[in-house]
């Protein structure tokens, strides 16, 4: 298992402290959030880039990916009728994938709960055409850098489209791109009916990137979600991507969180593999 782990969980430290608190820490990745570096992907300079791709390499860990694409922007949306907002979405998402790309990343996980809600009077099909026309506006750039748009299914009480990876995979086999594929969260996944193991067996193979966290809104191990069977499937599935811990509660601490979520999915993971 590869383990990675969210930077805004940071906040307040200097990059240089939160890669190398993250490597002290025993992770081998971080996922970066967008807002985090600039206002816009813009205006994260191409030395910044170059600066921080180094200090990634610098501290002994690689920078995994991008998520949280939207937070903070004002005027996008996946799903509005108006053809400007979609196209303004499109070009900005191609601006984080030239990020992603630079930063030496490989995946851009797509959350973005309130930019993709369908609209009062939308139904699924017209939200699934009009996303997918956004989004294969997008595709060249990631088939130019190699990097995949990981779509994420998040519950009902965060969003009334792409609730379940079923709907998260049909969206993405209409785009039709393999630069366009699933994600897969626990605390997302605790929102479905089938059980979590079922979900990751079913879509062995197509999602590429996963979340580690708990409904609580804390780390792997710090709520009732027991990871064995999930562990278990992902390694029957032979998954070969990030399991990047992502975190919403920081009142624990940022330390005390990284410590306890990779303790716990290193005692997981060794208990699944004895």
């Amino acid at each position: 298992m590869k383990f990675a782990i969210c930077n805004e969980l940071f906040e307040g430290l200097t990059h240089r402290a939160t890669f190398e608190l993250v490597a002290k820490t025993g992770y081998a990745g971080i996922e970066l959030a967008p807002f985090t570096l600039a206002s816009h992907p813009r205006k994260f300079s191409s030395v910044q880039r170059r600066a921080m791709r180094q200090l990634a390499e610098d501290s002994g860990i690689e920078i995994v990916g991008l998520h949280w694409l939207l937070a903070k922007t004002e005027g996008l949306g996946l799903t509005s009728g108006d053809a400007s907002v979609r196209q303004r979405t499109a070009d900005y998402l191609v601006d984080l994938v030239d990020l992603c790309g630079d930063l030496g990343a490989r995946v851009m996980v797509f959350g973005s709960p309130q930019q993709r809600n369908l609209s009062p009077g939308q139904d699924l099909d017209a939200g699934m055409e009009l996303a997918a026309e956004c989004l294969s506006r997008v595709v060249p750039a990631l088939e130019r850098t190699g990097v995949r748009l990981a779509m994420e299914p998040l519950g009902p009480e965060e969003t009334n489209f792409l609730n379940t990876a079923d709907q998260a995979q049909q969206l993405c086999e209409r785009i039709g791109s393999e630069n366009i594929c699933l994600h897969l969260d626990v605390k997302a996944m605790s929102t479905e009916e089938a059980p979590i193991s079922q979900i990751i067996r079913d879509f062995s193979g197509k999602f590429a990137h996963f979340h580690a966290n708990d409904p609580n809104r804390k780390g792997p191990g710090m709520g009732d979600v027991d990871f064995v069977p999930i562990i278990r499937e992902l390694i029957a599935g032979s998954y070969q991507g990030w399991v990047s811990v992502e975190v919403f509660d920081f009142e624990d601490g940022a330390q005390s969180i990284a410590t306890r979520s990779i303790n716990y999915l290193n005692k997981v993971s060794e208990q699944v593999s004895s």
